[in-house]
């Protein structure tokens, strides 16, 4: 006895009609050619999702290089300000002088009047000229090294302190009181 299918039972039992076996078959045709599309989508799905984690990728890769350039603005500014703060705070008052002290900034020569006690400050190592904005400051040479240590720009003179050298082959000759560069 051959075996009949399940359409066949229902089609000999009258339970269905012809139309509504036709009507079964278009739709079982209809539903595993959709799964075979979902097999196929699948497969260029997984072109897609490739696609996108490289754009995701790309996306934490920029995103990460814009923080780091954003970080490295924030800690410039952070020193500036501390550039600015260790300026203001350890000036020293500058006194209507007579001696003009001249100097170089980006390549200009500069001149600024200083009494007599503070040129020799300078000459011998223990002020030094910064710039802050458009004007220049007389601060110790501890705070100079400071500064200059942080950003370079700042300190305009440094002199190196000049101590008292005991072989100093130059020592027994004396330096002329009017001499002035």
């Amino acid at each position: 006895m051959a075996v009949k299918s399940l359409q066949e039972q229902l089609l000999g039992a009258g339970l269905v009609d012809k139309k509504k076996v036709k009507k079964l078959k278009a739709e079982t045709l209809q539903h595993k050619q959709k799964v075979k599309k979902g097999k196929a989508s699948a497969d260029d799905g997984s072109e897609r999702q490739a696609e996108l984690k490289r754009q995701r990728d790309e996306k934490i890769e920029k995103d990460r290089i814009l923080n780091l350039e954003r970080q490295k603005l924030a800690e410039q500014k952070a020193v500036q300000a501390q550039i600015r703060q260790m300026i203001e705070q350890n000036r020293i008052r500058k006194e209507d002088g007579d001696i003009a002290y001249h100097f170089t900034d980006d390549k200009k020569v500069k001149k600024l009047y200083i009494s007599q006690s503070m040129h020799n400050d300078l000459s011998a190592g223990r002020l030094a000229i910064v710039k802050l904005f458009d004007s220049y400051e007389l601060i110790p040479e501890p705070v100079a090294v400071k500064i200059s240590e942080r950003d370079e720009s700042y300190v305009l003179v440094c002199n190196n302190r000049v101590e008292s050298v005991e072989d100093d082959p130059y020592a027994d000759f004396q330096i002329p009181d009017d001499l002035m560069w």
